[in-house]
């Protein structure tokens, strides 16, 4: 069976939710191969949660200049890979980072590039969500390898143990010269909340919520849900939430099981970045707001008097 390559997104020690994922969906085309990069020492702490979702083999990508460059190391050795192994394909997440990896790896390789997929069928067929998630496209590549960028959320994480069989690769030198430095890192500022692109709830603010100030509300029933925040554009652009935390077509795609839209009309833009998401609730005072066309629950009414009654129901319920 051919090996799949996915890119495993990791933080502090931790496989990210989207990499269980891109491991669920690399069974479906073929044998699932985690590829590791990082600094030296990163791949024995994340090696067992690999094999947990089906990784048969886990090549170790380690090097000092994992964390001095940008996205060069990871291009690197999947090339490497891409040359060695010969894989059907390579599965990346639609990351900012991810769809830069994706792009320059797909050019050093002359590989088909599928960007933003959220579905694979077992031929090497792709699903997009296109034109503000108005229709649907599929799209094969033509070439012997594919790289496929996959929408977090799309494809629900099974697991499935794997050998995780170690493989060292060496990571190509990086010219300094022509690379992009990390020159500082910063904390992202979410408090104990899921990450926005990794949470199964997200609970959004629009312009209806008002003021900076109001967005209290969204957070006290993310709080009472176990959820991330989010924002509409209009709201990140009215000073209402930081820009971090922007949903649609130019800030973070999501795909949550749950997502509640606080006071946002649903402006194609929006709605783009949320569509796909398994349940959507919308609460807006404008019977009119194009959110309701695509809401599986809707209420028309004061989002300040709503929700804090969804927040303690919410509350009452855990407890």
């Amino acid at each position: 069976m051919a090996e799949v390559l996915v890119l495993v997104e990791h933080s502090g020690g931790e496989v990210k939710k989207v990499t269980n994922e891109l491991l669920t969906a690399a069974a479906t085309l073929g044998e699932p191969a985690a590829v590791v990069v990082g600094t030296p020492g990163t791949a024995m702490k994340i090696k067992d949660g690999l094999a947990q979702y089906g990784a048969a083999k886990v090549y170790v990508a380690e090097s000092d200049d994992a964390g001095t460059y940008l996205t060069a190391p990871s291009v690197g050795a999947l090339a490497a890979l891409v040359g060695s192994v010969a894989p059907t394909a390579v599965l990346i997440a639609t990351s900012p980072d991810g769809k830069e990896i994706a792009g320059k790896l797909a050019v050093r390789t002359g590989s088909g590039l599928l960007s933003d997929v959220v579905g694979l069928t077992d031929d090497g067929t792709a699903t997009h969500s296109v034109f503000g998630g108005s229709y649907l496209a599929e799209s094969k590549a033509s070439t012997p390898t594919a790289v496929i960028t996959l929408r977090a959320g799309s494809v629900d994480a099974v697991e499935a143990p794997g050998a995780a069989v170690e493989e060292t690769v060496d990571v190509p030198a990086i010219d300094a010269a022509t690379t992009a430095t990390v020159i500082e890192r910063r904390p992202i500022e979410g408090g104990d909340r899921p990450e926005l692109s990794e949470a199964g709830v997200v609970v959004a603010g629009g312009r209806g919520v008002g003021s900076a100030d109001n967005f209290g509300v969204v957070e006290q029933l993310a709080d009472a849900l176990g959820a991330a925040v989010g924002a509409s554009r209009a709201a990140v652009d009215s000073g209402y939430y930081p820009h971090q935390f922007q949903i649609g077509q130019t800030g973070k795609t999501v795909s949550p099981q749950l997502y509640v839209a606080l006071g946002i009309s649903g402006a194609i833009q929006h709605r783009a970045g949320m569509q796909t998401s398994k349940t959507i609730v919308a609460v807006n005072k404008d019977p009119e707001a194009p959110i309701f066309e695509i809401a599986d629950f809707g209420v028309v009414g004061d989002l300040f008097t709503i929700a804090p009654q969804l927040a303690e129901e919410a509350t009452k319920r855990k407890g």
